[in-house]
């Protein structure tokens, strides 16, 4: 029945960076289609608060400390069940808002932003992935971002994270060819009006919007609802893909 479509009953998904923006708008989605949702995020009282909005499981902490991760991936499987379905929607743009050329960067800049947006990634693949091997079945939805198909100007690091997450998307998929219905994608982004645009200057916005033929930024529902379809089963045949969500900007 089409009222079944994309439906999660019984699926346990976590999405980090669950407690605002993109990851909380993915949080309520995937639990409105049923699934238990694991709200992973470095702030207690936002990972609570769409914990107890969804009815899920809060998951406070740090994504590039192992020790956390193991922590808290315990908890939400001590409290609802083996991860089904994995969101890493977790993200910074940079650091201390840092929107400089290259020539400018220093060390601390490029690492604060891989740390987190690439390094944190694959340590909450890794912590998931042998259960999902194990049970032969699983999702993966990695949050990418136009920037890394494109690069913007004064968002090097930020640009090669995202074309990292993008890489390291089709290559973790042809890894996991044989081992079960698992499918890993990434969706790339355009500007998305969420609380990351804090942290960029007006004149980056701008340049950034002037791109979109669809002249506006996106909704973060929007974005949960193709994040929707990636988590689900219905997702059986498509492994290795970064959709697009830009407003028309990507046209590949």
């Amino acid at each position: 029945m089409p009222e079944n479509f994309f439906r999660l009953d019984g699926k346990v998904a976590v999405v980090t960076g669950g407690g605002q923006g993109i990851g909380e708008a993915i949080s309520r989605r995937l639990a409105a289609a049923g699934a238990k949702v694991g709200v992973f995020d470095m702030n207690p009282e936002a990972a609570n608060r769409v914990a107890a909005a969804v009815g899920g499981v809060p998951m406070v902490g740090d994504l590039t400390k192992e020790a956390d991760l193991d922590r808290v991936f315990a908890e939400v499987v001590g409290k609802a069940g083996p991860v089904d379905v994995l969101v890493n929607n977790a993200g910074v743009a940079s650091r201390k808002g840092r929107d400089v050329p290259v020539w400018e960067s220093v060390r601390e800049d490029w690492e604060y932003v891989m740390n987190i947006n690439v390094t944190g990634l694959v340590l909450c693949c890794k912590a998931v992935l042998p259960g999902m091997i194990d049970r032969k079945y699983g999702r993966i939805v990695n949050v990418a971002s136009i920037a890394g198909k494109e690069g913007n100007p004064k968002m090097a690091p930020y640009s090669a994270s995202k074309a990292a997450v993008i890489a390291l998307t089709k290559s973790l998929s042809k890894e996991l060819v044989g081992k079960g219905d698992i499918c890993v994608n990434s969706v790339s982004p355009a500007v998305i009006q969420t609380p990351i645009l804090d942290q960029l200057d007006q004149a980056q916005i701008a340049m950034m919007l002037s791109k979109i033929p669809l002249g506006r930024t996106g909704r973060p529902a929007e974005v949960a609802a193709l994040v929707h379809f990636l988590a689900s089963a219905e997702c059986s045949f498509t492994t290795g893909f970064c959709f697009d969500i830009s407003g028309g900007r990507a046209t590949y």
